[in-house]
Parts: C-alpha cells; sequence; structure tokens
C-alpha cells in the first residue's frame, strides 16, 4: 500500500508564502505509475468539512482551484519525484486549517473529496494576523 506524505506546513504570519509538498511512496504507488494518479490538495478547518482547494491531472495542464485561492494558490506536480506541490502565497487567517494530499486513479479531473481514495495524514497550516 503506497502512502502520501505531507510536509512544509507550520506557523507564519498574513502575507506570507509556504510550499506544501507531498511525496508518494515507492517507484509507483499502489502498483500504478505515480503519473497516472489525478492529484489533490484539500483543506480542513476546526468545524468545518473538509473543502477543495487545488486539483490537477496527470501531466499538469489541466487544473482546478477553488474560488477562495484561485490567484494566490498554485499547485504543481514532479512526477519523476512523485510529489505533488501546493504554493500558497498571500496567506491569511481563514487559510488555517489541515491541508491533506490525496489521489486518485483517473483520467478526468475530480474535484469532491469523496472521489479520492488514497490520503497522507495531512499538515498544520496556521496563519496569525
Amino acid at each position: 500500500q503506497g502512502q502520501l506524505v505531507e510536509s512544509g506546513g507550520g506557523l507564519v504570519q498574513a502575507g506570507d508564502s509556504l510550499r506544501l509538498s507531498c511525496a508518494a511512496s515507492g517507484h509507483t504507488f499502489n502498483g500504478r505509475a505515480f503519473s497516472t494518479y489525478i492529484m489533490g490538495w484539500f483543506r480542513q478547518a476546526p468545524g468545518k468539512d473538509r473543502e477543495t482547494v487545488a486539483v490537477i491531472n496527470w501531466t499538469g495542464d489541466s487544473t482546478y482551484y477553488a474560488d477562495s485561492v484561485k490567484g494566490r494558490f498554485t499547485i504543481s506536480r514532479d512526477n519523476d519525484k512523485n510529489t505533488v506541490y501546493l504554493q500558497m502565497n498571500s496567506l491569511n487567517s481563514e487559510d488555517t486549517a489541515v491541508y491533506f494530499c490525496a489521489a486518485r486513479a483517473a483520467v478526468n479531473l475530480l474535484t469532491a473529496p469523496s472521489a479520492y481514495n488514497h490520503w497522507g495524514q495531512g499538515t498544520q497550516v496556521t496563519v496569525s494576523s
């Protein structure tokens, strides 16, 4: 069973930037090449439902962003490193949450958290105002 491991979270001030990374273990992930998975970043704040932040397709040329992060966050992937990234700029207190990456073997972009069946443990991002 492959694992997804997030890193890069922390405590920052409003206006700062952070770069999250999510590495999939192994040369292949659950028997399939990492490049055959669509990848997503999701977040969950205390008392709130998990919400989609950004999603990226196999090749990285198709992405989806939640309206709340458009223009501030950028999702990217490096299939040679089995890693997906989330560059977060102009952070504000509403971005405070646990951020999760997730994977789904699929062709089309899927935006609902329920569509993903492989999840990391999450990394905390706290933005102080």
